[in-house]
């Protein structure tokens, strides 16, 4: 597997695996499907303190992706950024969210971030391992935060002090 920048070309694929996210109700307070168009202007909007990675595996496929995100937009924060990973459906459980994690930990650095911080479902348990593996410590919980399918969801917010 490798691990690169994000191309326009690859922007249908981020597009279905993220779909599949919002479709699992796992991952995302977001609830509407995303196009490769859109994908493909998100890409295009992106500044480089804010990249996208995609993990690649022997066959030339993209199987996942990570993006460094803006956390917020006051100067005070310009060292702090947010962080999302998905991975398509059928690769879950390889070491491809690990491998993205650990690419953006080191993209964060040399971009000269502090902090990485997530908001994350506590319902999921293979994101939850990923996290602190990688040494994410509980900050609290947003409690009833959005509603999806009509029911109330928790999210955590977890950080990591980059060395």
């Amino acid at each position: 597997m490798k691990i690169r920048d994000a191309m326009h070309k690859d922007a249908a694929t981020i597009a279905s695996i993220y779909n599949q996210g919002i479709e699992d109700r796992s991952a995302t307070l977001e609830t509407q499907l995303r196009t490769p168009e859109e994908r493909a202007d998100w890409l295009t909007t992106r500044d480089s303190r804010h990249p996208v990675l995609v993990a690649v595996n022997d066959s030339g496929s993209v199987v996942g992706w990570g993006s460094l995100n803006s956390f917020n937009p006051r100067p005070a924060y310009d060292h702090v950024v947010d962080f999302s990973i998905y991975v398509d459906r059928e690769q879950r459980g390889r070491g491809i969210g690990d491998a993205l994690l650990s690419a953006l930990e080191t993209r964060a650095g040399a971009l000269g971030y502090h902090k990485l911080v997530l908001a994350a479902f506590p319902t999921n348990a293979p994101g939850m391992r990923l996290y602190e593996r990688h040494g994410f410590q509980f900050v609290g919980v947003y409690h009833e935060q959005g509603m999806l399918d009509d029911r109330w969801v928790d999210v955590i917010i977890m950080e990591k002090i980059l060395p």
